[in-house]
């Protein structure tokens, strides 16, 4: 079959076209920033992470020469808000970066502060744009604020909280008439993470016609995240998503374990798993559960493990660092709220065999503690205040197991501390296994036990003993009631 001459001409041109925008596709960035006074000196390409200022990440480096840096990379870039940062950490400022970006940043430093325009990046000199009017916005705050703290009467704060609300209202404009100039931009995915319900106005009713008080809370939670791009992973690089995730999670989502795991899901089932923002979500709610304050979270913390890490979605992870975690959650899983506590074996001051299990009360206080702990010889005194006071009474006794520190030293402390009501006991042999069973690489740590031995509390102390007893004790009364 023969071609003719223009179809091959057409062939080649097309080949020749592709090639052009194959070559034009790079990696990589080419950042050259033009100083209006030039200093000789060091300045560093660094960008967010999550968070916001001051925690930002140093990525490339150039030095200023005859008031220009050049900042060059091959490497794949995520994107996002990146900041030039001089040395002496002076008049710095934030830009959009995306990966093959090739672009020149001039800086009129003799200006405060300095003015920026941009050479090939129509998205970098829209964001100075909004940059600028975004200081006057704040300037304009600012004032206002000074004139309701100097308001005199109900009907003058009241027009100055209007005025508020009303420029508030102008910044709102201002962003969604972008989204809707410019969709599919990073700074479209970043101003519509910005945005927050806005609940409506009005009586809001039951089905039952009484007035639903929670309306507002429910609005608001259901439709948080709906704006959010979960499939824009330069978002990550901004100050934004750690912020949306601790206003979630501590702010509206109920600090239950089960409720906090069920969210976990729902807001992971929102990434798509590989994604740099997946990695950064599943990163993020597991060192929340890992360090939260909240008794009982670490049961979060074995969930994400048991179903994420465990499962291969840790893809960042190498077979130690997957390790780690593994091992961390094996060690938690025996002793999570609402399991059977393990039985201690061992003896007691007077070397005869004692076990946790002989333990006949309501409740039992599990205290690991050390005669040579400086924290233990604080709280230990004040726990058993609380129990001759209040716990005594409501059927609690103490199994209290000593962990490190002289034998000798151990029964003058429980001797002047008044603890011979206690059941004091220690593991000469090395018989038990209890510092793995309950965890204990610290001391003082206390448990609390129920009648079954189940565990109700953990790492417990003097001021939250009481509190979680009564909380059982009501919530028992509810269900026999």
């Amino acid at each position: 079959m023969r071609i003719s001459q223009s179809v091959k001409q057409l062939s080649l041109l097309f080949v020749f076209a592709f090639g052009m925008i194959v070559s034009q596709a790079k990696d990589g960035y080419k950042i050259v920033v033009k100083y209006k006074k030039a200093e000789d000196t060091l300045v560093y390409l660094a960008h967010y992470f999550g968070e916001p200022l001051p925690k930002i990440y140093k990525t490339d480096s150039a030095r200023v020469v005859n008031g220009v840096a050049t900042f060059k990379s091959n490497k794949k870039t995520l994107g996002g808000i990146f900041i030039i940062l001089p040395s002496d950490k002076s008049g710095y400022f934030e830009f959009v970066l995306d990966n093959g970006n090739d672009m020149v940043i001039n800086v009129d430093n003799t200006q405060t502060p300095a003015v920026l325009t941009f050479e090939n990046s129509p998205e970098n000199t829209r964001f100075a744009n909004y940059v600028k009017d975004l200081q006057v916005f704040g300037e304009k705050q600012q004032s206002l604020q000074r004139e309701l703290a100097a308001a005199k009467n109900p009907i003058d704060s009241n027009f100055v909280v209007n005025q508020i609300k009303d420029e508030g209202k102008k910044l709102i404009a201002y962003r969604q008439s972008y989204i809707d100039k410019y969709p599919g931009t990073f700074l479209t995915s970043v101003f519509k993470a910005l945005e927050v319900p806005i609940v409506p106005e009005g009586e809001h009713l039951l089905p039952n016609g009484k007035p639903d008080t929670l309306f507002a809370y429910h609005y608001y939670k259901n439709n948080y995240w709906k704006n959010f791009n979960f499939h824009d992973d330069r978002l990550i690089q901004t100050p934004l998503y750690d912020n949306k995730l601790k206003e979630y999670f501590e702010k509206l989502v109920i600090p239950i374990p089960d409720s906090v795991i069920a969210e976990s899901d729902r807001i992971l089932a929102k990434n798509k798993k590989g994604t740099e923002m997946f990695k950064y979500t599943l990163w993020w709610l597991t060192r929340h559960a890992e360090t939260s304050k909240i008794m009982g979270m670490d049961k979060v913390f074995v969930y994400l493990v048991n179903n994420y890490f465990r499962k291969g979605d840790a893809f960042w992870l190498d077979r130690e660092g997957l390790a780690k975690y593994i091992e961390r959650a094996e060690k938690i899983m025996p002793n999570l709220i609402e399991n059977m506590a393990s039985d201690i074996r061992i003896k007691d001051q007077n070397d005869q065999p004692v076990s946790l299990f002989d333990i006949k009360a309501k409740y039992t206080l599990l205290i690991f503690w050390a005669p040579d702990c400086g924290h233990c010889l604080k709280e230990i005194p004040k726990v058993d205040s609380v129990y001759k006071a209040v716990l005594k009474d409501k059927g609690v006794k103490v199994f209290a197991v000593r962990t490190e520190g002289g034998v000798d030293l151990w029964k003058e402390k429980i001797k002047e501390f008044g603890l011979e009501d206690w059941t004091n006991a220690y593991d000469p042999d090395r018989s038990s296994n209890y510092r793995s069973m309950y965890d204990i690489s610290s001391t003082p740590v206390i448990y609390l036990l129920d009648e079954k031995k189940i565990i109700r509390g953990k790492r417990l102390d003097d001021t939250n003993i009481t509190t979680i007893i009564d909380m059982l004790e009501n919530k028992e009364s509810k269900h026999t009631n």
